[in-house]
Parts: C-alpha cells; structure tokens; sequence
C-alpha cells in the first residue's frame, strides 16, 4: 500500500500538538509517518515531541530547528522529506484531523497518473480553543482552482493539502528558492502544482481548524471579520507588491519549464504597469480571476490604483 508521510512543523505548540498528533495515528489510512520540524520552540514542545519519537520510533521522527519562520520550516519539510513516500500531507500543531482525511486525499490522487503533479485541498471545520464547531470554512470556489486563479488568490488551506511525489519532486527541481519572496508555503504549492499539474477540491472538511489568539493564519465566516481582515493588510502591504514578487520568483524558477499559454500570462503579470494605458492593456489581456464576482471587481481595483 502507499505510503504517506505528513509534514509538520511545529513552534511552542505544547497546549495543543498532542491532541494533533493522536488524531495523525487514528487515521483510518494505516500507513502513515510523520516529520516534524520544530521551529525554535522556546516552550516545552521540543521536549514533548522527543518523547514521542521515543515511543514511536517507527512513526515520528523530530527534526530541532532554528527560528526560520512559517515558510522556510515547510520548505526544509519538503526538502528532508522521504523521497520513497507516495503523498506527503501539510500539517499544523494545533488542529485535529477528522479520521478520513488522509483517506479520502489518497483515494482522490490515486485517481490520477503518478507522473503528473497533484494535490488535493478541501474545506475546514472551524473550530474553537475547545473544539466546538463554528461552522465550515471556506466556501467552496466559485470556479475551478488553476494557475490563473493561483496567481493572484489562494484558496488552498495549508494544513488541508495533500501533495503526491511528483508535486514534491516538481518543488525539489526548484533549487535556491528565496522563501523572503513568497507569501505563503501553501500558495507556493497552489502555484506549483497548478502551474504543471492537478489540482482536486474536496468540499468535505478533513479537520477541526483550531482558532486561537495564537493563529498564523485563521479563519472566519464573518463578513465584517473578513472585511477588516482585507482592510489591515491593505493597509500593512501596501507599496510590497507581494503578488508580482511571488510571481516573479515563480517566473525566476520555473518559468523556462512552463507551457506557452502559461508562461505568456505569467510574464504580462509581472511587466511593469505605471502608466494607465498600461493597466487597461493588461486587464484586457489577462486570463487571471479571483473567485467571487467581488473579488474579481477588487482585483480589476488594486490594479489601476497601481496596488498590485
């Protein structure tokens, strides 16, 4: 049977990773290891997470890293990950996964051809400190996900993505990625395997996703939470350009590798736009979309305002 191994990368977790990790072992899919890479936990989580591998030695192994940040500690997962494993699960320290989870991604990855690059992503069960449900979360997409939607919108949950070995040996053929330019490690993968492969949305949950004051990334149903959420980072971002960085990097490690259509609108996002006619020629031409009607006014927005 495949083998699966799920990568998870952890930082003073220890209120909540053991819960994680007992849900990891009553997977109903059996054969499954775990990496954790910590990531300069200053708690007592380091200390947990070896005690752990001492009991399951076959199943845990614990790497004890240095305080590199959310993306870089994903990127070296992928990177000391087993390169005999079939499917490699995303994995946060504070969630709990529902029983089918890695059954369900697997059943959907075997449906396609191994060579080609594949990933599944689904929705979430939001979740308090206490594990009592706040509805689910996100809406499923409007449209199909796709390197045109990638490009300027992620709609993959991190820790719900389940990638196979051909998405992961896709990411290693990118060597010397700057991980200051990319926004997120979960949207690197939605470019990436979109880009030169599969992408699967399953509107199933597949875990509780726990909110806390201690979220890197949370959710929320709330469209007035949802609103000041865009308004903070409107206002944190602005002058970054992030969109065109991630892409330009994007283009920097793979794009010689892309297919034409591709390429072409990867390279009309990244051209400079500073003048009007420039940013109407662009909206014209371009293939990209967000996934509400809203989103995709917002987009057309930050693009003749000069934001994006």
């Amino acid at each position: 049977m495949k083998q699966v191994q799920v990568l998870l990368s952890s930082y003073n977790g220890k209120h909540y990773i053991s819960e994680q990790l007992q849900s990891i072992f009553n997977q109903s899919y059996p054969h499954i290891s775990v990496l954790v890479r910590d990531d300069g936990s200053t708690d007592q989580t380091l200390v947990l997470l070896k005690e752990y591998a001492k009991v399951h030695p076959d199943r845990i192994k614990v790497i004890a890293g240095s305080n590199v940040g959310v993306v870089s500690s994903f990127f070296e997962l992928v990177q000391q990950s087993d390169p005999h494993a079939d499917y490699y699960c995303f994995c946060d320290q504070d969630d709990v996964w529902l029983e089918h989870k890695v059954e369900r991604a697997v059943t959907m990855l075997n449906s396609q051809a191994d060579h080609v690059p594949g990933m599944v992503f689904t929705s979430t069960e939001l979740a308090d400190k206490d594990l009592n449900s706040l509805g689910t979360w996100p809406k499923p997409p409007l449209r199909e996900p796709s390197f045109y939607n990638a490009l300027v919108q992620n709609i993959a949950v991190g820790a719900t993505i389940t990638l196979n070995k051909a998405a992961r040996d896709k990411f290693m053929e990118g060597n010397q990625i700057d991980p200051n330019k990319i926004i997120m490690h979960d949207w690197w993968f939605y470019l990436l395997v979109s880009g030169f492969g599969n992408v699967m949305y399953d509107k199933n949950p597949s875990m509780l996703y726990r909110q806390h004051e201690n979220n890197v990334v949370g959710g929320s149903n709330s469209l007035f939470n949802k609103l000041k959420q865009k308004y903070r980072s409107y206002i944190k971002h602005k002058g970054e350009y992030l969109l065109v960085k991630q892409a330009s990097e994007f283009y920097r490690v793979y794009g010689h590798l892309m297919e034409d259509s591709k390429r072409e609108q990867l390279e009309l996002f990244i051209a400079p736009r500073e003048r009007l006619r420039e940013k109407i020629d662009f909206l014209q031409r371009s293939k990209l979309y967000r996934q509400s009607i809203v989103e995709q006014l917002l987009f057309r927005f930050l693009i003749l305002v000069g934001y994006i």
